[in-house]
């Protein structure tokens, strides 16, 4: 198949684009860079700079390579942020998908894999959490996800669009020669790890009033490489005829933020140093996953099941990688 990758750049794009490869599929990266690393790119891929806004330029993307379907990364990631500046998610997440979907209207590609996230639930009435659990997202990050999710099932019910909206838990670890190299960085592991190697004074722990077991955040980790790899599950399935998938991803267990940073310390073999902060608006308490349904329907296995196991990926991955990329 030829893919179009939005965002394939980044974190967990990179991943999927060197998986497609891998299968034997064609793929051509856009990504604005932005965010994205132009190193993180594939030898293999084509590669077009551009914003997904720009609906002109992404049809000609979609017509100049003779486009199968897109797999939909590019958007800001940062739930924190989106609390500060909702205008500017709901412009870069939902206008910007919107642009991306007339675009494939308009040529003729009626299939896509979404990149959503379990932020669409909020805090949620009973763990794991399940896909036809309420949607209520406290942060406009996952009110701007859910929005897309909405227009992909008008599309779908009206145009005939073919789509998969892929419910990302949180995505961890590396897999070589692809890391994680966000800028800025807002994710816990990279943050614990370069707090350990003295790249930042001191990780910030972000509420430790939560009614959990210590006190901090609950959240499901799963590894990028298994992540990836339920796109690829998710657009053979659309390619086979399915017409409307939505699957949540995640390892099904919750860690603590603490016991997250107690585990990054034993995989570096020294404790991560951290400062108590106040809460962050819109983060939920507790987000675990029920992945049965992908488990299920696509026969989706993840490789990474310990979250140690994660954290080495990451850990030797920037102990390779001192400054990331490099390239920003």
């Amino acid at each position: 198949m030829r893919i179009l990758v939005t965002g394939g750049a980044g974190y967990i794009g990179s991943v999927v684009t060197r998986q497609l490869i891998a299968a034997g599929d064609q793929v051509v990266v856009y990504d604005s860079l932005v965010r994205g690393h132009r190193r993180a790119v594939d030898p293999a891929a084509t590669f077009i700079e551009g914003d997904v806004a720009d609906r002109p330029h992404v049809e000609r993307a979609l017509a100049d390579h003779g486009v199968d379907a897109v797999i939909h990364f590019a958007a800001l990631i940062e739930a924190g942020e989106s609390m500060k500046q909702p205008e500017t998610y709901f412009r870069n997440i939902t206008a910007g998908s919107l642009s991306l979907l007339e675009a494939m209207l308009a040529q003729g590609v009626n299939r896509i894999v979404f990149s959503s996230t379990a932020a669409v639930y909020g805090t949620p009435e009973s763990l794991p959490i399940r896909e036809n659990a309420p949607l209520r997202p406290t942060n406009a990050y996952g009110a701007a996800k859910l929005m897309v999710e909405n227009m992909l099932g008008w599309f779908h019910q009206i145009h005939g669009l073919r789509y998969a909206a892929l419910r990302y838990f949180n995505a961890a670890g590396a897999a070589p020669p692809l890391g994680e190299d966000h800028q800025p960085e807002s994710h816990l592991i990279p943050l614990a790890i370069q707090a350990v190697l003295g790249q930042r004074p001191r990780l910030l722990l972000f509420g430790t009033d939560y009614p959990t077991r210590d006190g901090t955040c609950i959240r499901d980790y799963i590894h990028v490489g298994d992540l990836a790899s339920a796109h690829l599950l998710a657009l053979r399935a659309l390619d086979m005829g399915s017409g409307q998938l939505i699957y949540n991803l995640g390892s099904e267990r919750g860690y603590t933020n603490l016991e997250v940073i107690e585990a990054v310390g034993r995989v570096a073999g020294k404790p991560v140093p951290y400062e108590a902060a106040p809460r962050r608006r819109g983060d939920p308490d507790a987000l675990v996953a029920s992945a049965e349904r992908i488990r299920t329907e696509l026969g989706w296995r993840p490789q990474y099941t310990d979250i140690e196991a994660i954290i080495r990926t990451a850990w030797d991955w920037r102990a390779q990688h001192p400054d990331g990329y490099g390239d920003c």
